[in-house]
């Protein structure tokens, strides 16, 4: 099916919204339309004849063109030669666009790829983003893209607002299943009631769609997020952030390929393959990071195979794989440490998972399906919430 993407609809509506007005624009390098142009691009003509002004863009975590890795702090603004626009970057000292970064700004564009995960900081830019123009009486104007992983998949837990962070500003399942157009009718209605929000929905999207049936060309949100094969792993395997394993970044298929020297590959995958969890299958690998942990130093693991995603659960998938690897390498197995997304006392397992649980659990050897059960449990409370707000008829 052909999907029209908020970006999409605006486009063949000539941005008559946007007609008059002056805008900021959040935006990424995923930010295209199905031709494959950048918002920028359509924007910049109409903006060039005086129909629209840009005063300045914004980019997310990664930078406005996914230059930059994870963690690396950004630059904080500059004037971009091609288009001469102010360009500032929400991930670096300031998170929060400044109000004299939106000086003169009536109405601020958001036009963000999610990947479907609580952690993946898109969704958080543009609570911030809510959060400051509701302040200043700026509109936001959210431009909704699809779930690529679907609206229809969920798995906890949430998050115990003590450990908040820029993985997790407010709650929400850690697979969530919402549009970013629906998780911003989300945020006005619990946090920013007063913000003056409109959301553009897309045409042709079914919430049963992964993002390969809706038509449209994946372009890469993030350096480390190459294909819908790597979001549909993401909600779990992102918790190796939280751990001295490799979770592949440094590979050209992080997340679906992790390990450390320590392991015995062909040893772990049989473990794991022994427990026959649904919709996975771990065929043993070698491989060489380029950089971040581990780099130069081969390592042993897995290549996580998604072998049916509608039975696939990615959260509950990586916790009986941590719990494998605390159970046959011990303490060659660690946490990592802080800082990790500028949280400095927080362990970064604990603000991924949303509380100590998952920790004390896998250290202690807790039962797989205790955990597991946990994760049911904790989501039922945040989808009763959250249902609501949804664009697209479930």
């Amino acid at each position: 099916m052909d999907t029209q993407t908020g970006l999409d609809v605006l486009a063949s509506e000539e941005f008559r919204l946007l007609k008059g007005k002056t805008i900021g624009v959040v935006c990424h390098q995923a930010s295209v339309a199905r031709d494959l142009e950048h918002i920028l691009d359509k924007l910049l003509p109409l903006h060039q004849a005086g129909e629209l002004k840009i005063a300045a863009v914004f980019g997310p975590q990664h930078g406005i063109w996914g230059h930059t890795q994870d963690n690396m702090i950004e630059w904080e603004g500059y004037v971009d030669v091609r288009t001469g626009l102010r360009f500032f970057s929400l991930y670096g000292e300031h998170r929060e666009p400044t109000p004299s970064m939106l000086e003169g700004i009536d109405t601020l564009v958001v036009d963000v790829q999610d990947v479907g995960a609580r952690y993946y900081t898109f969704i958080w830019t543009l609570a911030n983003c809510m959060k400051a123009c509701e302040l200043l009486g700026i509109k936001v104007l959210v431009l909704d893209r699809p779930n690529p992983i679907t609206g229809t998949q969920f798995e906890g837990p949430g998050a115990d607002p003590e450990f908040k962070s820029f993985v997790g500003l407010h709650p929400l399942p850690v697979r969530h299943g919402m549009t970013i157009g629906e998780i911003a009718l989300y945020l006005k209605d619990t946090h920013y009631p007063k913000s003056n929000l409109e959301i553009v929905a897309m045409k042709r999207w079914n919430p049963s769609f992964m993002y390969s049936q809706t038509g449209l060309n994946w372009a890469m949100p993030s350096p480390n997020m190459p294909s819908e094969e790597t979001a549909t792993v993401y909600p779990g395997q992102c918790l190796l952030e939280g751990t001295k394993l490799s979770e592949g970044r440094g590979t050209t298929r992080p997340f679906e390929m992790f390990g450390a020297p320590y392991i015995d590959g062909w040893e772990f995958c049989d473990a794991m393959n022994g427990m026959n969890l649904p919709g996975a299958f771990f065929r043993p690998i070698q491989f060489l990071p380029t950089f971040q942990k581990y780099g130069g130093e081969v390592c042993q693991g897995a290549y996580l195979h998604v072998t049916d995603r509608k039975d696939f659960h990615s959260v509950k998938t990586t916790v009986a794989l941590l719990h494998t690897i605390r159970r046959l390498y011990g303490e060659k197995f660690e946490w990592l440490s802080p800082p990790y997304e500028y949280e400095y006392d927080l362990m970064p397992i604990d603000i991924l998972w949303g509380g100590t649980q998952l920790r004390e659990w896998v250290d202690a050897q807790v039962p797989v399906q205790q955990i597991w059960d946990f994760i049911d449990e904790s989501v039922k409370g945040l989808l009763a919430e959250t249902g609501h707000f949804h664009i697209y008829q479930r």
